[in-house]
């Protein structure tokens, strides 16, 4: 590495943030300029070590010592082309991955880890500003015909890779622009939505086609599927988990992702009337404490909600490293986003049991403190029962897998245990030239598992078609042009 000591010289530190007060007058990013030489500062941290685990810690297996070193060097167009050997989308993962590599840090035992993701968003932010990345058309195309049905992450990533491949590749989109849940389902504040066109149409001018508004199995017959020699299924996960309890039907309960659609929808400039979800000037309580919780606490914020409460069956994780999940693992800690700093009480170890109102407009919920018990599991703490004011409800549960009726349903498609679309280990499904990837086919996941996902499906169809593939998977060392 460029400076051995960098590690001892140098203490971890990250961009500022706007205020509070700043960042919920819109829907912009908010992370800080971050000087150069800071950044090179912070690349100096890498440790050079003899196994470096944040490759493993990664699920795209980035080469992150690679380009570490190259920030410190300030070569940046070799910083670029490194993060882009195992990374379709570091723009997308700089910015909203929760940074399993960060865990993994060799430092990270007993100091600060290295900001892998900052660098990782500086370097490509970087290399678009200098125009380093350009489109990378195929020197020639192999005649084959590749379906992927899904825009989002990992069918992104499966397109731009087969396409470079030579395949013609169209993806269809049931939505109105391309994205899936990187354009409706993450909060501008956190993805800004040029972001990702910028990168759709680097891949349109590289030849991949997009088809919008297109949703198979319902206004698209599948059997118009039948002129392409393969077809990638990557349409998510998109079933909501419910909560049925007592007045649920009553009005002022929503799923989260319809709440976080309609405002994502309104930023791109739709007019969504009287039909959108309003926290403005209402008591909202959001369930669930994922990631989803978060930007469903951020955007109602942002809405102007009277209050927010955040509401988690488990218990309050501890901040620091769990005893029983050590170093390098990806441990569950408490994790306190940029939403909550924004103004959220946070409620742990509550469930909800019952929703409260009149004449279907809800009022209050009703909730029971739990516990964990080593042989009953989740058990009900006696006279804890609460009462809660509530206008708006998001439930930010999960999601249960993909949509069962339409596309999968009349390809008469497999699926496993869980709802999702089965496949082997080549990703392919039960039927013929049918393949699958991401939160399809291994349930509700990561961006940074998605891309990874997306890139080793392509893998396999481009060596389903052609016998044998270049294209590189998870682990090889391949140094592509940017």
């Amino acid at each position: 590495m460029g400076k051995p000591t960098g590690f001892k010289e140098f203490t971890r530190e990250l961009p500022g943030k706007k205020t509070v007060e700043e960042r919920l007058q819109d829907y912009k990013e908010f992370i800080k300029s971050f000087p150069e030489e800071k950044l090179i500062n912070q690349a100096a941290r890498c440790m050079d070590c003899g196994i470096p685990f944040c490759h493993s810690g990664c699920p795209l297996g980035n080469l992150i010592p690679d380009w570490n070193d190259m920030v410190y060097r300030e070569n940046w167009a070799e910083a670029a082309r490194r993060l882009h050997a195992t990374n379709n989308f570091p723009e997308f993962t700089g910015r909203i991955c929760p940074a399993p590599c960060e865990e993994a840090c060799v430092l990270g035992i007993n100091e600060p880890p290295v900001t892998i993701e900052n660098i990782e968003y500086s370097i490509i932010e970087y290399a678009f500003d200098h125009g380093m990345i350009l489109p990378q058309p195929p020197k020639q195309r192999t005649g084959r015909k590749v379906a992927v049905i899904g825009s989002g992450p990992a069918g992104l990533a499966a397109a731009q890779q087969l396409n470079r491949a030579g395949h013609n590749v169209t993806v269809y989109e049931r939505s109105d622009k391309i994205g899936g849940l990187l354009r409706y389902g993450i909060p501008d504040f956190k993805l800004e939505k040029w972001i990702v066109d910028r990168r759709i149409n680097q891949m349109t001018k590289e030849g991949v086609v997009f088809e919008t508004g297109v949703h198979v199995g319902v206004n698209f017959s599948v059997e118009r599927l039948e002129v392409f020699d393969a077809i990638v299924l990557a349409g998510g996960s998109t079933i909501p988990r419910d909560l049925s309890i007592p007045g649920r039907e009553m009005n002022g309960i929503h799923f989260a992702m319809d709440f976080l659609t309609q405002q994502n929808r309104k930023n791109s400039g739709l007019d969504l009337g009287e039909t959108q979800i309003k926290a403005k000037n209402k008591r909202v309580i959001v369930i669930g404490g994922g990631d989803t919780g978060s930007d469903c606490v951020g955007t109602a914020n942002r809405q102007g909600a009277k209050s927010v409460l955040n509401f988690e069956l488990f218990s309050k994780p501890s901040p620091d490293r769990p005893a029983n999940q050590p170093w390098p693992y990806f441990p569950v800690r408490l994790k306190n986003t940029s939403s909550h700093e924004e103004g959220c009480q946070r409620e742990w170890s509550i469930m909800t049991k019952e929703f409260i109102g009149n004449h279907g407009k809800l009022e209050k919920l009703k909730t029971v403190s739990v516990a964990f018990d080593p042989k009953k599991g989740m058990v009900e703490v006696p006279g804890s029962e609460k009462e809660w004011p509530v206008d708006l409800v998001l439930l930010a549960l999960g999601f249960l897998g993909p949509a069962k009726e339409g596309m999968i349903a009349q390809l008469e498609i497999e699926l496993d245990e869980r709802g999702n679309v089965k496949s082997n280990a080549q990703y392919r499904t039960s039927k013929e030239k049918i393949f699958t990837t991401g939160d399809m086919r291994r349930g509700q996941s990561l961006v940074v598992w998605a891309i990874s996902e997306g890139r080793e499906v392509a893998y396999h169809v481009d060596q389903f078609l052609m016998g044998s593939s270049l294209l590189p998977r998870k682990g090889d060392v391949d140094l592509p042009r940017i």
